[in-house]
């Protein structure tokens, strides 16, 4: 079966997965649309799948493809027209002092721990608190395309991790983690905000933020970071808010 017609990736194929719990509704089942062989997915073939929908993790390269909900919306911001509110200014201001530096994927010893320490406060019971270093070596250090890893330290220490892909058109937000016992912090804002400053330095148009669902809390975030644009019925068409409507 070959993969999309108006792409020239007849040498992928997809196949759909078995239905299993749905990790933003509860009660819902999930299945996603997988593209193989993972070996194929360069950057260009991975950038020309982002476009449609598709996202990664580690070599596992899929999109959504559920029998009954339509909930989960690719994303992107455009970094050109993004222009940050109040809210964002201050986690700027706040976390000014935070020296970011780029890396090829490495595994260091620090970087699992507060992996470790940011899964057990945020994502207590949801299935990525209680990982082995291998299923997170997997999960963030394994890719076939054009992947970075950026440190974020505080006078030396380590306070935050991000992965990204270097897409044609946009970098891609693959995971993010980072200081849970920082008071009052706001890391992940900070950090959406750095990768549209780069996208802006790199002269890429675009920044993907994976998928937003509606009705999910964990993804309300990704609505406040405007313009942004939502892949419905096989077009990026924007994506309003009723709290900005």
């Amino acid at each position: 079966m070959s993969l999309l017609n108006d792409i020239p990736l007849s040498a992928l194929h997809l196949y759909l997965t078995a239905p299993y719990p749905c990790s933003y509704l509860n009660g819902m089942e999930a299945r996603s649309q997988v593209a193989t062989p993972s070996l194929l997915i360069t950057t260009p073939v991975y950038s020309e799948l982002v476009r449609h929908g598709f996202r990664r993790s580690g070599t596992f390269t899929y999109r959504p493809r559920c029998d009954t909900c339509h909930q989960c919306v690719p994303v992107r911001v455009v970094a050109d027209g993004f222009e940050a509110n109040r809210s964002q200014r201050r986690s700027c201001k706040q976390h000014a002092n935070l020296n970011a530096t780029l890396h090829a994927l490495q595994d260091k010893p620090e970087y699992f721990e507060l992996y470790r320490r940011y899964q057990e406060a945020r994502h207590r019971d949801g299935g990525m608190d209680d990982d082995s270093p291998e299923q997170y070596r997997n999960f963030l250090l394994q890719s076939h395309v054009d992947t970075m890893l950026v440190e974020f330290r505080e006078d030396g220490v380590l306070r935050m991790v991000s992965v990204v892909d270097v897409l044609a058109d946009g970098l891609s937000a693959v995971y993010t983690f980072y200081d849970t016992d920082v008071p009052h912090s706001s890391y992940g804002t900070y950090n959406v905000l750095w990768q549209i400053e780069l996208c802006r330095k790199l002269e890429l148009p675009y920044l993907y933020l994976g998928y937003w669902i509606k009705d999910s809390r964990k993804m309300a975030y990704k609505a406040r970071f405007q313009p942004l644009q939502g892949l419905r019925d096989g077009e990026w068409q924007p994506v309003v808010t009723e709290a900005q409507r």
